[in-house]
């Protein structure tokens, strides 16, 4: 029986499983506190409710709140400079050559970007709960690009080849160096998309709700969808950690139990 137990393949297939089935584990309990953290953060949506309860609260203040809404542009939006009829309140432009660049030690063309040229605009916006654009109501988005998070979409990408002529041939030879494309990229915080702003609530004497960066130092977080949504993929993932946690945990149980149990048939058979 010891022969079939101490079977190496056996040994690294459960102990694999295990290790597995332990790492997964505490990336499942790692993301389940973060979940647990998060909602924790009192949630609302830009709305009268919300004004009620910032004007009731000491200092006309809420430290640390998560607002969802969609949003508005206070003013005139920016247009995209490639996208018609395309709005937004933030607007990030990059522009950035290839290049390739002869390497005599590999003798091969390597490639580079150089010249990374990007330019940020932005005007005036806040969150208005969906379905409100005419409500008066609304909670403005103070200094926006000082937030974490990935909430501009891309709107736009073009890669242009560059074209080479006769001498332009000779120069790559003699420089070894050559330009190959030119790429433009147009990204956008349009108006009207969903977006969750995590921060500091105030309200000003003018009774205009802000949201702005905690002076406790906790983040500022711009989400790109509401609430319930960016919760949601956070439980799906903890989830997913608990899935194979049990998977592999159950697989490597199962090997163990197989093969003791093959080692006792056998030995009550001689």
């Amino acid at each position: 029986m010891s022969d079939h137990l101490l079977n190496p393949l056996t040994v690294i297939c459960a102990g694999s499983c295990f290790a597995f089935s332990g790492l997964f584990y505490k990336l499942y309990s790692d993301k389940r506190q973060e979940v647990q953290k998060l909602k924790e953060i009192p949630s609302f949506q830009a709305d009268h409710h919300l004004l009620r309860i910032l004007n009731a609260s000491s200092n006309k203040r809420l430290h640390y709140v998560a607002v969802e809404g969609l949003v508005q542009a206070i003013g005139e939006p920016i247009s995209s400079q490639y996208v018609p009829r395309c709005r937004g309140v933030i607007q990030k432009i990059t522009v950035h050559e290839h290049w390739k660049y002869w390497n005599s030690v590999l003798k091969t063309w390597v490639s580079k970007v150089v010249n990374k040229q990007q330019t940020t605009n932005t005007v005036p916006f806040s969150l208005v709960q969906p379905g409100s654009y005419t409500s008066e109501v609304s909670v403005r988005v103070e200094s926006p690009l000082e937030a974490s998070g990935d909430y501009l979409e891309q709107v736009h990408q073009r890669l242009r080849q560059a074209k080479e002529g006769l001498m332009d041939a000779v120069v790559r030879e003699l420089s070894g160096e050559k330009p190959v494309a030119l790429e433009e990229r147009e990204e956008l915080l349009r108006v009207g998309s969903p977006l969750t702003a995590f921060g500091e609530l105030v309200l000003e004497q003018d009774k205009i709700m802000r949201i702005q960066p905690p002076k406790d130092g906790r983040s500022y977080v711009l989400i790109p969808s509401d609430y319930k949504s960016f919760i949601q993929r956070y439980e799906n993932s903890a989830n997913m950690w608990s899935g194979l946690t049990a998977l592999f945990g159950i697989t490597g149980l199962a090997l163990v139990a197989g093969f003791i149990h093959g080692a006792l048939n056998k030995d009550k058979k001689n």
